[in-house]
């Protein structure tokens, strides 16, 4: 029985889209497939429908580098509109209660250093967290209430960096994977004595990827344009991968890696990034300038992870 061929072009390499509002970020990867004729791609990081910014586009060999992209540092700015709480926690929610309360500044300002560091974030009832296998966004929508755990979430820096009016407040955040804005503008303003959901959202940063590359969807191709975007738009599959210190392989060390096998540390002494972990830590490793894949240092080996 004969295999069916897949649809697209094989490409390999990443696209830095500036999300327009109103669409998922599944809607996107689906225009950004059409308009490039793709095989195979996919995202690196959900931004919810009302959010805009950096959403990365992973193509081919890309998608398997996406954890790693997810794991690096994201930097948001969003506005907190004060005196309303959603129930989706943002713009595009139900008014599900309201406060005359508005905080100063300096309340506000008090209250931040609560939520910096290693913190317990309750996701949004309107997420995509498992309840006993079911996506809470589905039980939300269905008005049954999900009944969400407090989970881990780091948050690097979190800033007041503008007060509009007495209704809303600006903020920057930088934080690692799986913290939920929409749950820190409502703890924030509970802890403010007041009630608030996120007004708007924006996306400035994933891991190594800046707003500064990203192309807004509509620029992609010009409306009278029924060609395939160029793959010259495409970052390198390494580029994902800028975060994570490098290591120099020989040719022959390169194909040990690629059929599985372990190299011992000892080796490589001498050639280990001093950024390195030597316990447990992950180093891009290189040949000639071509990234073979990411290796973890454990047992005084340097064991293959992913082999791209």
């Amino acid at each position: 029985m004969s295999r069916r061929k897949p649809r697209g072009r094989p490409l390999d390499g990443w696209l830095i889209i500036d999300k327009p509002q109103g669409l998922t970020s599944t809607d996107v990867v689906n225009r950004v497939k059409r308009i490039f004729d793709a095989q195979k791609a996919g995202h690196g990081g959900t931004l919810d429908p009302l959010a805009t910014g950096v959403l990365p586009i992973a193509f081919g060999a890309a998608t398997k580098t996406v954890p790693y992209v997810m794991d690096g540092t994201k930097l948001y700015r969003f506005t907190l509109r004060m005196g309303e709480a959603r129930d989706s926690d943002d713009a595009d929610g139900t008014v599900t209660e309201t406060s005359a309360e508005r905080p100063t500044d300096a309340r506000i300002r008090s209250e931040l250093a609560a939520f910096q560091g290693e913190i317990m974030q309750v996701p949004p009832a309107f997420s995509a967290v498992k309840v006993a296998g079911e996506r809470a966004y589905d039980m939300a929508r269905e008005g049954r209430a999900p009944v969400l755990e407090p989970r881990v979430a780091r948050v690097d820096r979190f800033e007041l960096v503008e007060r509009p009016d007495a209704d809303h407040a600006i903020f920057e955040v930088a934080s690692g994977k799986g913290v939920y804005m929409r749950s820190l503008a409502r703890d924030l303003a509970r802890a403010c004595g007041t009630v608030g959901h996120v007004a708007a959202l924006r996306r400035m940063r994933v891991g190594p990827f800046q707003e500064t590359a990203a192309i807004p969807l509509d620029k992609l191709r010009e409306a009278d344009d029924t060609a395939p975007a160029s793959p010259d738009l495409l970052l390198p599959v390494a580029t994902a991968l800028a975060d994570i210190p490098a290591l120099a392989l020989t040719e022959t060390e390169a194909a040990d890696l690629r059929h599985g096998q372990a190299i011992s540390l000892v080796a490589l002494m001498g050639r280990i990034p001093g950024k390195a972990d030597p316990s447990g830590g992950t180093v891009r490793a290189m040949a000639g300038g071509r990234v073979i894949g990411l290796c973890r240092l454990e047992d005084g080996l340097l064991k293959p992870e992913r082999v791209l």
